[in-house]
């Protein structure tokens, strides 16, 4: 396999409670990736949708659009598929106004999550992913991965896919399909047909703005976008998740079959790799570099800015080595943090100033192949005159920060709380941490006014269903003193 992914050994670590499930990514025995989906708010990015455009804004090449959802989505004129021929293909983005009209009805698909006081980013480039091929409706290319690196494989493979690309659509062809047969090929067609099909069904069927199809659940998701990379072993703590797993993957992907293993272990899962302290670290400004230096990292709505330090490395050779040295070990860090706390949009980074041209172009290098095993799209432009690199990086989904916290009303901003929803998620995991490391009747969880509001009302149904996991009394106890973040669990 060809993907820059294989290189590293891999693990998924798959944890669920009744109110979330969790997945971390660690290459190497360090925690790379965090997922995070929680019941109450599953992301709807690859989500499709029938839409009714509420508003054209000509101005803003845009319109906005009713998918059903609190707030109306966002369809900006340059994430409209535009059918051409290839005598009339141009660059130019067409007027709003040609391409959308007050009250028609459009298929829809998320790109976005919802983010803040903004709706979800919408397109009309429909794509469905299977195993091996992503469907594209409207389109009449094949496209193969950059990541397949034989001529004579990607030929192949197009020789292949081309015969069931028709007026309905095309295909890109994954990196999984590497050395997948036709027959196999042929299967994912027919099944991206057939869902394509159903999708258009059901908008026929349905007279207002509707959710036609909903993409798979994180856990699910992974293992589909996982198949091409070199994942060797995939725990899941929960029974009945993996039971839904190992269905899953006898029928879509049997190469992760014999990878999936449930952890019935007296220690939580995420202890293997000690990822909560990794998660913990990754909510704080300041990163560590083993020299000594350190980054700091800063989220604005507008965009991340990460800034490097030599601090207490002063090296054992002139000034330029040691900063020469802190840039070169900053890229790995880095890249690190961006995938683990999916950060997204424009961002900002400010090297410590290099004399040499030199050393900029191999800081530069070493920035582009710390970015290698990411599987989010990445643009790293070049040193600007101020010494600044600054890259983009596909947002699809909220960032770890945003998802753990909250802003703080005493700093308005300038700092983070955990939201209350993580909060009373983290104690329902601490509940069933001390249940499997010791004997109790029962439990009584200490924690704020606020937490134990939370607890007892918007997420008791929740609470409920973890009483009935491990089948004890949980008491909740509200305490007057107690800060925002602080609580005890205590046995009885």
């Amino acid at each position: 396999m060809s993907s820059k992914l294989n290189s590293f050994a891999a693990e998924l670590l798959i944890n669920v409670t009744p109110s979330e499930t969790r997945v971390a990514l660690v290459e190497n025995g360090i925690l790379q990736e965090m997922h995070i989906e929680r019941l109450e708010k599953k992301g709807i990015v690859g989500n499709l949708y029938k839409g009714k455009i509420s508003r054209v804004l000509p101005g803003m090449q845009a319109a906005f659009v009713d998918i059903g959802l609190d707030k109306a989505a966002f369809l900006h004129a340059s994430d409209i598929l535009v059918r051409t021929s290839d005598d009339t293909k141009s660059n130019k983005v067409p007027d709003i106004s040609e391409l959308a009209k007050q009250g028609q009805y459009l298929t829809v698909q998320v790109i976005k999550d919802p983010l803040g006081t903004k709706g979800a980013r919408l397109t009309t480039d429909i794509t469905l992913p299977s195993r091996y091929l992503v469907f594209m409706p409207g389109s009449d290319r094949v496209g193969v991965s950059q990541r397949i690196d034989s001529a004579q494989e990607r030929n192949r493979l197009k020789a292949i896919v081309d015969k069931h690309t028709d007026q309905d659509g095309s295909y890109i062809i994954r990196t999984a399909a590497e050395g997948a047969g036709e027959d196999e090929l042929q299967q994912d067609a027919k099944f991206l047909k057939r869902l394509w099909a159903k999708i258009i069904e059901r908008r026929q069927r349905s007279k207002s703005s509707a959710l036609l199809y909903e993409d798979l659940s994180l856990s699910l998701r992974l293992l589909r976008d996982f198949v091409s990379t070199n994942i060797e072993l995939i725990r899941v703590d929960s029974k009945l998740t993996y039971q839904l797993l190992k269905q899953f993957t006898q029928e879509f992907v049997p190469e992760l079959n014999e990878k999936l293993e449930y952890y019935p272990g007296e220690r939580p899962i995420f202890d293997l790799h000690a990822i909560e302290n990794e998660v913990k670290r990754a909510l704080e400004r300041k990163v560590e570099l083993k020299s000594g230096g350190y980054l700091i990292i800063d989220q604005t709505e507008a965009m991340t800015t990460i800034d490097i330090n030599t601090g207490a490395f002063v090296g054992h050779r002139n000034l330029e080595d040691t900063i020469f040295s802190t840039n070169l070990e900053a890229t790995k860090a880095i890249a690190r943090q961006v995938r683990l706390r999916n950060l997204g949009g424009i961002i900002i980074i400010d090297f410590i100033d290099m004399a040499l041209e030199d050393h900029r172009r191999r800081v530069l290098s070493a920035l582009e192949s710390a970015f290698d095993r990411d599987r989010v799209r990445t643009n790293i432009s070049n040193f600007s005159q101020l010494g600044l690199v600054e890259m983009t990086r596909k947002r699809t989904r909220e960032s770890l920060e945003h998802v753990l916290c909250r802003e703080c009303p005493s700093c308005k901003g300038r700092g983070t709380l955990k939201t209350t929803e993580s909060l009373c998620y983290e104690i329902f995991r601490e509940v069933i941490r001390v249940d499997r490391a010791f004997s109790a009747e029962r439990f009584v969880v200490y924690a704020s006014v606020e937490v134990c509001d939370a607890l007892l009302n918007r997420e008791t149904h929740y609470l409920a269903d973890l009483e009935l996991f491990i089948n004890k009394e949980v008491k909740i106890q509200p305490e007057q003193q107690y800060d925002h973040e602080k609580y005890n669990v205590v046995m009885m």
